[in-house]
């Protein structure tokens, strides 16, 4: 009996050891097969823009096709959830955005970047411009301001969800001065800026890689930059005598990035880190998203990690502040900014 056992074991402990080598082994030659990238965020928004213009230099690294698919909805949070239902091989990116980070913080899922790894946090969208339909008749952020107050839930504004950009800066606004709107919802900038140039909404709060060249066609009208300082000619939002505080929270964007899950090998995260790396300095990436009014940032590993936990603890506070948190971020274990 006690040789069985020992017979049983030996051979149990030698086929773990295969698979453990086998597993090696394939992660040693990754990849071997295209690789699938999952956007969280409809086709023609910021996030959408900017992974579409990063993927092919990281190809170029890989040596293999990195087969993009759209998969918008809840904040992103189906696309997320989609690929953490994968093998954790570096077959499935996740090319996420920055409300997946607060998931948690929000009621939307019992995750958030805690379950994946950063290969790449590729750049931050820190100018965010207050568009309005081409025909307004508001030129700044002040006009709007007055229009919104004299006549309180009128407008129709942008809005997606939890985390995003026009969720946030409303929410910024809102804690300083009166702001009552219609609140649109849109699964992600590019259905907003088409219903926004359609006239079917009023005005939102986009990045600017999302609506600056709209802007530069005559096709939207900008009436302000999230700053204190003009951003490519648009006034600052802080013009607004009421809005003169929003600079405490700044600086603060929308961002981009590439993760995998977190049981995902190291030689393939390493692999896949390399490639983003490569392809966040190409020079033709970094003029695309700069000429956006997009800070680049090319972060991985701790660092990207570090990045992602100072924007969650200045936004996540940010909610609770206004009472639009739905879980105390302290039990959460989120440290206040």
């Amino acid at each position: 009996m006690q040789k069985f056992k020992r017979q049983f074991l030996g051979a149990a402990v030698a086929a773990l050891a295969a698979a453990t080598l086998g597993g090696q082994a394939q992660a040693q030659g990754y990849p071997e097969r295209d690789v699938t990238a999952v956007i969280q965020w409809g086709a023609g928004g910021g996030t959408d823009v900017a992974m579409r213009g990063y993927a092919p230099y990281a190809e170029e690294a890989l040596g293999k096709k990195i087969v993009l698919q759209n998969k918008p909805g809840a904040a992103g949070a189906i696309g997320a959830n989609f690929v953490l239902q994968q093998p954790a091989d570096g077959y499935t990116l996740l090319m996420g955005a920055e409300p997946q980070a607060l998931f948690r913080v929000m009621g939307m899922a019992d995750f958030d970047y805690d379950k994946f790894y950063p290969v790449n946090i590729a750049a931050i969208a820190n100018s965010i411009i207050l568009v309005a339909r081409n025909d307004a008749p508001w030129n700044t952020m002040q006009d709007l301001l007055s229009h919104v107050q004299a006549n309180p839930k009128k407008l129709k504004q942008y809005l997606a969800g939890q985390g995003t950009v026009p969720y946030t800066v409303n929410t910024m606004v809102k804690s300083l001065t009166n702001f009552e709107t219609i609140l649109v919802p849109f699964d992600g900038d590019g259905p907003a800026i088409a219903a926004l140039q359609g006239g079917h909404i009023d005005f939102g709060f986009i990045a600017s890689g999302a609506v600056i060249e709209h802007v530069k066609a005559g096709r939207l009208k900008a009436l302000g930059v999230l700053d204190n300082k003009p951003f490519q000619g648009i006034p600052p939002m802080t013009d607004a005598p009421s809005l003169r505080a929003l600079p405490k929270y700044l600086p603060w964007g929308s961002w981009y990035g590439v993760f995998v899950r977190k049981e995902t090998p190291d030689p393939v995260k390493a692999k896949l880190v390399a490639a983003f790396k490569k392809a966040g300095e190409n020079p033709q990436y970094r003029k695309l998203m700069e000429g956006r009014g997009t800070t680049m940032l090319n972060l991985s590993g701790a660092e990207a990690e570090a990045f992602i936990k100072k924007w969650q603890s200045t936004t996540a506070w940010l909610y609770q502040t206004a009472g639009t948190a739905k879980v105390d971020p302290a039990t959460l274990g989120i440290a206040k900014p």
